[in-house]
């Protein structure tokens, strides 16, 4: 069997990030393919990621710069495992609802560290309890970013690669997954189709014109979609995948470096609420629009 090349573990130049192209996707590359050699699972390297990415937060309580830069490395760390799990599951055809669940959740751990060690040293340092507030605001409106982002950047795939290129999924399609499975056979299975129908459906009632646009979908041409159609799409989306990625890592983590540099973790909170969530909001009403537009398209009978 040929060794897998750089570019085959990749989702898509539509929504891959420069800093990911260059970074990254080849340090995650490598662990893929030395994961693969020894026979370790993507979740495997999901599980790792979370707890060195849980590490590197609780870094970010010291007030001491070289603490604070090991952390940063130790995120860095983390987050090429978490780029290295998805390229190993593409790589080997290992993709599963827990993988997907598992995926959220690693950052879900690695940010409650880092919002917990921020506040920690917030208080330490002599500021007021409401701190706690503010984090667990920043918290939610965290989850619904990096959740939506995921969920645009895998719309555009399903258009882009089609069903089998993408990891868009609905909810009722998991849920007959899920109603079929037995506990006491499919444990782990189960398990995950669990998680992964609530995390879906938060992202759908986020985007109830991309619901109705989908159902529309199915109805017209039952995920054969016309040639025309997926082309005019993508080029509508295609704009919204920068806003996706910014949502993502890289750009959170460099204002929470500079943050930390600067001896004032706590700004983070208010970049995220302010700057992350106006993308949020733009993103998803820039979306909305799109899927109405291509709904009503389709209605006229225009593919």
């Amino acid at each position: 069997m040929s060794k897998p090349t750089l570019e085959s573990t990749l989702k898509s130049a539509d929504t891959e990030e420069w800093l990911d192209l260059v970074f990254y996707r080849p340090i995650g590359y490598g662990w893929a393919l030395l994961a693969q050699r020894l026979g370790i699972t993507p979740n495997a390297i999901t599980i790792a990621s979370m707890f060195i990415g849980a590490a590197a937060g609780w870094l970010f309580y010291f007030p001491d710069l070289k603490t604070n830069i090991t952390g940063m490395l130790l995120l860095m760390l983390a987050n090429s495992f978490d780029s290295a799990d998805g390229q190993l599951a593409r790589m080997t055809g290992l993709k599963s609802p827990l993988g997907r669940w598992l995926d959220g959740f690693c950052g879900d751990v690695w940010f409650a560290a880092i919002y917990i060690a921020i506040c920690l040293r917030f208080q330490q340092e002599g500021g007021t309890i409401l701190i706690w507030a503010l984090a667990a605001g920043t918290g939610y409106f965290h989850s619904k970013q990096a959740s939506m982002a995921d969920y645009y950047r895998n719309f555009h795939l399903f258009f882009l690669k089609n069903k089998n290129g993408s990891e868009f999924d609905q909810s009722a399609d998991i849920q007959k997954k899920y109603d079929a499975m037995s506990w006491k056979e499919d444990f782990v299975d189960k398990l995950g189709h669990y998680f992964y129908i609530g995390y879906t459906r938060g992202q759908e009632k986020l985007a109830p014109s991309m619901q109705k646009f989908v159902a529309l979908l199915k109805e017209k041409y039952n995920d054969e979609l016309p040639v025309k159609l997926r082309e005019e799409f993508r080029g509508a989306s295609k704009p919204l995948m920068k806003y996706t990625n910014i949502l993502s890592f890289n750009t959170r983590v460099i204002a929470l470096f500079i943050a930390l540099f600067i001896g004032k973790p706590w700004l983070y909170f208010v970049f995220e609420l302010t700057v992350l969530n106006a993308l949020l909001v733009y993103m998803v009403i820039r979306h909305e629009s799109i899927c109405k537009h291509f709904s009503a398209k389709i209605l006229r009978e225009e593919f």
